[in-house]
């Protein structure tokens, strides 16, 4: 049986426990994971993509996952997961929408990269309503947000937003 490497790519602007959810799965699923942090300056992130990937590093670490690594890239997933040996793309849905997209999303990719599979997962119920972009929006609102970002993560989003500990 050959090894197979998959990748989790997104944003990540911040990783919530949501994306750790899945990443943790994942690694489960397969022998080695990259988590692909996509530079995607349209969604105007609230960290630099070094920030980012430091981040989901240190959540990882805290985590234990071995087999599973962080690399930034810039373009189009196929290309990156041509690049890195990447045969299967992993996506988290946490919706019908999400459903739709990720799928229209799988099949283009596919047609770009034949070779290239996606797998989709859900959250878990506890995560499923989680997003970076409402993270971060209760972060600026003064909202209590301990719960929804890894331990590394939280004293930089607080402190991005002015906020102390």
């Amino acid at each position: 049986m050959k090894s197979v490497t998959a990748a989790y790519s997104g944003t990540f602007d911040p990783v919530t426990f949501g994306h750790m959810d899945i990443i943790a799965r994942a690694s489960v699923m397969f022998p080695k994971l990259i988590v692909a942090v996509g530079l995607n300056p349209s969604k105007n992130p609230r960290f630099s993509i070094d920030e980012r990937v430091a981040l989901i590093e240190a959540s990882i670490t805290e985590a234990g996952l071995d087999n599973v690594s962080v690399q930034p890239f810039d373009g189009l997933v196929v290309d990156f997961a041509r690049d890195n040996g990447v045969t299967v793309l992993v996506r988290g849905v946490r919706n019908g929408t999400d459903v739709d997209y990720e799928k229209q999303m799988a099949i283009m990719n596919r047609d770009l990269f034949p070779e290239l599979d996606t797998v989709m997962l859900a959250p878990a119920p506890a995560y499923a309503h989680l997003s970076s972009s409402l993270v971060r929006e209760l972060t600026g609102m003064g909202a209590p947000v301990e719960k929804f970002v890894p331990a590394p993560v939280l004293p930089e989003l607080l402190a991005r937003f002015g906020r102390k500990s």
